[in-house]
């Protein structure tokens, strides 16, 4: 997609990424590309997956913020920096400033999962849990760089950034070099702008796909706008791309060179997770699932060989057993639903007895007695239920009507 207005934002170039590329020689890791044979399947040509997950400090971000704090002259590194982040941004900063001997401070909120608080001071900044959502933290920060003098670190909107993130392309076309299509998640869009100015300069012919949340989806009305436009309260699992505003320097850069802008559902994400866990034995974060997840809503529509960028893999543990179940329930392998019986004994053991001939794990049973619509002999009973797939659900619940039992809407 091109767009006229996107000349007049600053730019990245591929210089700006091999530079980046040679800073960063034994700093960050070329991470591994793996194959993936279930998406291979799905799409019909190899489908890859370049493992960001498996990057120092568990995402990519290391690579941008490395770059950005090296750049800065003696004076600035004296200052210290500072940045706000839920998570990979505060990782990479707090490490790249521990290598370059820089003092760094990092304001969080204050419910940001304990995991990535305590690796953020292990990694060396001084933590500050300030606001509940990330604005309010960008605003704490901002206020300590104006009292302090400590620089900014922006998480994707500055030059230096964007070429750091931009050696994952370069790794990709080394590592792949018959790719045709490498699809990547955006939240403000600083690692899909430099894997695109790499690409795009030295590959053309491949396309680059970014994909966003539907719950938090800025890139699509900005680029039909021509310029950065705010949503109002962004809403997805996905916080690693939960970004409310398009950055004007990633924004320039992805209006002209990246091909398409995708959306996700959250159904597709927790799949995308469950898949990525189940299949290639990777833990992976919301936002570094989403390009699987953009495979498994649309394989046909993708021309491979393909990359898919997993950007992330720092996912709190709680939120991982949530994810997960909904990725479960998603994919057909929960099954919920209410029967009512007559209340008598050993009436649930019958059932349950059904149950165990079509192989269904019961997790969970509740009983109701005191519903007016219930007659007076009447018990509805709630089950919940682990079951292989969709197919598995069908036979269940063909199962249950050949019994004679009534499912209720």
């Amino acid at each position: 997609m091109k767009y006229s207005t996107a000349s007049s934002w600053p730019t990245v170039t591929l210089d700006d990424v091999r530079g980046a590329q040679k800073m960063l020689n034994g700093i960050a890791r070329v991470t591994a590309m793996e194959g993936s044979r279930h998406l291979s399947q799905l799409v019909g040509s190899p489908v890859h997956f370049k493992c960001e997950n498996l990057q120092r400090t568990g995402s990519f971000k290391l690579r941008g913020a490395y770059v950005r704090i090296a750049g800065l002259i003696a004076e600035e590194r004296a200052a210290g920096v500072v940045a706000a982040s839920a998570g990979n941004h505060a990782q990479g900063v707090a490490l790249a400033s521990s290598l370059l001997g820089v003092r760094s401070t990092v304001f969080m909120p204050k419910g940001a999962p304990l995991p990535k608080v305590a690796a953020t001071r292990e990694y060396g900044a001084e933590v500050r849990l300030e606001g509940t959502v990330v604005d309010e933290t960008l605003a704490a920060a901002e206020d300590y760089a104006r009292e302090t003098g400590a620089v900014f670190i922006h998480p994707f909107d500055h030059r230096d950034v964007i070429a750091g993130q931009g050696t994952v392309g370069l790794e990709i076309l080394e590592q792949c070099p018959e790719v045709r299509t490498i699809v990547v998640g955006i939240g403000g869009g600083g690692l899909a702008a430099g894997i695109a100015v790499a690409v795009k300069a030295l590959r053309p012919d491949v396309k680059v796909i970014g994909v966003q949340a539907a719950g938090a989806a800025a890139y699509p009305p900005s680029l039909a706008a021509g310029h950065p436009v705010a949503i109002d309260s962004p809403a997805t699992m996905a916080d690693g791309i939960k970004v409310g505003r398009p950055g004007d320097v990633p924004f320039g850069i992805v209006a002209d060179l990246v091909d398409e802008v995708r959306t996700v559902s959250e159904d597709a994400l927790s799949s995308a997770l469950l898949l990525c866990l189940e299949r290639a034995k990777l833990v992976v974060e919301p936002a570094g699932a989403s390009p699987v997840a953009a495979l498994l809503q649309d394989p046909e529509s993708v021309q491979g060989p393909v990359v898919a960028v997993l950007s992330g893999g720092n996912v709190d543990p709680l939120l991982m057993q949530r994810i997960l179940r909904h990725g479960m329930a998603a994919a057909g392998r929960y099954l919920s639903l209410r029967l009512r019986l007559t209340d008598r004994p050993g009436a649930l053991a019958t059932l349950l007895g059904v149950l165990t001939v079509v192989d269904a794990n019961v997790l969970d049973v509740g009983h109701v007695r005191t519903d007016p619509r219930l007659g007076l002999t009447e018990v509805e009973v709630e089950l919940h239920l682990e079951t292989k797939g969709p197919e598995h659900c069908a036979e269940v619940a063909e199962a249950l009507q050949e019994a004679g039992y009534m499912v209720m809407p």
